[in-house]
């Protein structure tokens, strides 16, 4: 078990644990502003099954991951406005509507798969490569674990920065924060409720096709239909566990990253722990956050209550 955490197996294990973040970062801080709008969208597990089915579809058949992702990006969303609709305009439950999507897309995505690729091999295609930054990425351990990695990954590390400063410090992430805690002060100024959670709604649909499509784009050839495995579910729980807040939401996805990518190592290396021991730390560490980082809660008051006007 040691040998996980020495010299050049280690720095592996870091580098992979900033690759297997990177989707996870995207979809999050989309999920984040949803949620911040006043909006529980727990389609993120679907969202992202869709964006990494689109982007198979269109990679393998162009060869241009470029237009992979823009076309998975747009399929997600299209995706948000079903959502939009159903919470905003019917004000159905959040919850029942989010879940309805996820059977929708996980219905949708195993059909289209199976019918693109009927009575012949799945496809390969060339995904993203690692874009190495001149003269950082010759830094010692920091150069590997963090400037040799893929594009998509970069814009990653600057993501949580941006959310934090429109949140915190512009007048539409104010007007974004007060829709998901009085949304009727809003609507009192002559302000639309609804478009904002809908905007809201579809920025994170697309922050989750991003994160979907650099699953398929970033480390893979083929798409299997358990590919997002649970990640969507970890984005949720990782919200709660960072208490709404941007950056403690980043910790939070950064223990399932390392977790993950330890995991994959000790398979590797066949280290005697049973490996099912390793698959299953992520989720631990997610009921272990629940229950330990709740003391004061920063959830929108008005998280999961559709608006109606008196």
């Amino acid at each position: 078990m040691l040998e996980l955490f020495q010299g050049p197996l280690f720095i592996s294990i870091l580098a992979a644990m900033v690759r297997i973040a990177t989707p996870l970062l995207f979809s999050a801080m989309g999920e984040l502003v949803t949620q911040r709008a006043g909006i529980w969208n727990i389609s993120v597990e679907g969202t992202m099954l869709l964006g990494a089915v689109v982007a198979y579809v269109i990679a393998s058949s162009t060869g241009s991951p470029w237009l992979a992702l823009f076309v998975a990006v747009l399929a997600c969303a299209l995706l948000s406005v079903i959502l939009s609709f159903v919470t905003i305009v019917l004000k159905s439950e959040q919850f029942i509507a989010g879940l309805a999507l996820n059977l929708l897309a996980s219905g949708l995505t195993l059909f289209w798969f199976q019918t693109y690729i009927i009575g012949r091999d799945p496809p390969k295609f060339a995904g993203f490569e690692a874009v190495e930054i001149q003269y950082l990425s010759d830094i010692p351990v920091l150069g590997t674990v963090l400037f040799s990695q893929r594009v998509l990954t970069y814009v990653s590390f600057l993501l949580p920065l941006a959310v934090w400063f429109f949140l915190y410090r512009t007048r539409y992430g104010l007007e974004v924060r007060c829709v998901g805690e009085n949304p009727k002060a809003l609507d009192v100024k002559g302000l639309s409720v609804g478009s904002r959670r809908c905007l809201a709604i579809m920025f994170g649909s697309v922050m989750s096709g991003f994160g979907g499509a650099f699953l398929m784009l970033g480390y893979s050839d083929r798409f299997v239909p358990d590919l997002i495995a649970g990640r969507g579910w970890l984005v949720v729980v990782a919200i709660i566990a960072g208490n709404w807040m941007p950056f403690r939401v980043v910790g939070a996805i950064f223990i399932f990253a390392l977790l993950e990518a330890v995991g994959i190592h000790a398979q590797v290396v066949g280290v005697s722990v049973p490996h099912h021991v390793f698959l299953v730390l992520p989720y631990v560490a997610s009921l272990v956050l629940l229950a330990g980082l709740r003391s004061r809660t920063h959830q929108p008051a008005a998280l999961g209550i559709p608006y109606r006007r008196e």
